[in-house]
């Protein structure tokens, strides 16, 4: 079933033709806050409807080409092609996102209890790294 919201969309894509979209207002939905300015959208936003039904389609199917290919009738190799094809058009983001504290102090913990378990460290040692930690 489409939304309105869904045909909006898609009507919209067919009206730009792959041409950019800059969005120029934004108003938050049930709000009276709007906010102007000059806003890209993402990526996936700027893919044809065609293919961000594609890409939706890879998600649901947690990146299965085999159920890419029952899904949509197509061989392996046009699958393949079709999915180089839209990663060829998306700019890679790079995201060096530090660690939180509690991944380090798990990846520490970790570390710690391998070491004890070698035998590196005493297990009064290891009961000082990981009060420290804390």
């Amino acid at each position: 079933m489409t939304t309105n919201r869904e045909s909006d969309w898609q009507e919209l894509t067919r009206l730009t033709q792959g041409e950019a979209i800059v969005v120029e207002r934004v108003r938050l939905a049930g709000k009276e806050v709007a906010i102007e300015g000059r806003f890209e959208l993402p990526q996936l936003a700027r893919l044809s409807a065609e293919d961000q039904v594609f890409v939706t389609a890879f998600i649901r199917c947690h990146g299965s080409i085999k159920e890419m290919e029952q899904i949509f009738g197509v061989s392996y190799p046009t699958i393949k092609a079709r999915l180089n094809r839209i990663a060829q058009s998306l700019e890679f983001v790079e995201t060096n996102v530090a660690p939180s504290r509690a991944e380090v102090r798990t990846e520490s913990r970790t570390v710690i209890l391998d070491r004890l378990k070698s035998g590196e460290i005493t297990a009064e040692e290891a009961i000082r790294q990981l009060e420290t930690l804390s």
